[in-house]
């Protein structure tokens, strides 16, 4: 009894020294191994990040002195064969259109999905559904772009857009403009194709946050007489806001940076003004599209700046996802 006890006061020593003196604890050789190995590859992933931000600026700084950083993000015009003028204008409202609409689009049926998922379905339903977005998740753009080319593209045009046109051809002219022609290719069959390819991220986080509310919330308003959507409306999603919140914003990243699928449907139009039914292009597409024939170090460089703004673009939008959902983190009980 008296070795074990003076163990045990030994055990208390050393544990009171320690956390008298926490940096101790980190000076044995495994721990700074193990530090230097997890700060080093931090810094790797913001030093990679810079440097590809300095090198998109780089090949792009050629395009940015002729026409001017502004200039060059508000102009209109984009003629690579005969003036040799680039403006990034088009390409900029395009992906913010199609971006922003797409998660407009997509938010409420995911939020939807992860609700029912987590709170209603039963655990063989829920495991079919969270398979099939996953598996929504996994379908390559380009095999999407090929299914709307063949499948979606005809059938909003004869089902959707040609009515909608006739109609206001013959009751409102003045809508014809805005709508645009009706060829299936263009701005509204990207959006939607967008929307369907960044459903399952905004569902998954959804569902994981709503998962992660402790019991305690629920009970608290099953207590106070709550029925089960008041529950969820009340003391569920209030909770869950912040992880929430970080799907949409990880959706509208991934709406910004996608390629091929909007590549393949949005129509690739150069000028704006664009319409609902008419053709557009994005910042990603107008890349993917032109970088193998800029033969021009001009028209190379201006596609590089392009990537550059995207790339800021995309900056942005994860600054601001990290400062929401701070903002609308719920710590203790309390919205940080």
């Amino acid at each position: 009894m008296n070795i074990e006890h003076s163990k045990a006061r030994k055990t208390a020593k050393t544990i009171r020294k320690l956390l008298r003196n926490p940096s101790a604890i980190y000076r044995r050789p495994g721990d700074i191994a193990f530090t230097t190995v997890v700060i080093g590859l931090g810094i790797s992933i913001i030093a990679l990040a810079i440097g590809m931000a300095f090198v998109l600026l780089d090949e792009g700084s050629l395009a940015l002195r002729e026409f001017g950083f502004f200039g060059f993000l508000f102009g209109t015009m984009w003629d690579p064969a005969v003036h040799l003028s680039f403006g990034a204008l088009p390409f900029f409202f395009g992906t913010i259109v199609t971006s922003f609409a797409a998660l407009l689009i997509s938010f409420f049926p995911a939020l939807a999905v992860g609700i029912f998922t987590a709170e209603y379905a039963p655990p063989w339903l829920a495991n079919i559904i969270d398979n099939l977005v996953q598996l929504i998740a996994a379908i390559p753009s380009v095999v999407i772009g090929i299914w709307g080319i063949f499948v979606l593209a005809p059938w909003m045009r004869d089902t959707v857009y040609l009515p909608v046109f006739e109609w206001a051809e013959q009751h409102h002219e003045w809508l014809l403009p805005i709508l645009g022609n009706p060829m299936g290719y263009g701005i509204a069959t990207a959006t939607i194709v967008l929307a369907l390819m960044i459903v399952p991220y905004t569902t998954a986080l959804t569902k994981d946050a709503i998962r992660s509310v402790p019991r305690e919330q629920r009970e608290a308003g099953q207590a106070l007489g709550a029925t089960r959507w008041e529950v969820i409306r009340m003391a569920v999603l209030p909770y869950a806001r912040g992880g929430i919140l970080a799907g949409a914003i990880l959706s509208l990243g991934r709406a910004i940076g996608e390629t091929m699928a909007v590549a393949m449907l949005i129509g690739n139009k150069n000028n704006l003004p664009f319409s609902v039914f008419g053709a557009g292009a994005t910042m990603p597409s107008v890349i993917v599209n032109e970088f193998r024939e800029a033969v021009e170090n001009l028209h190379l460089s201006s596609l590089m700046a392009i990537g550059f703004v995207l790339f800021l673009l995309a900056l942005v939008v994860n600054l601001l996802a990290a400062y929401l959902t701070r903002k609308f983190s719920v710590k203790g009980g309390q919205t940080i």
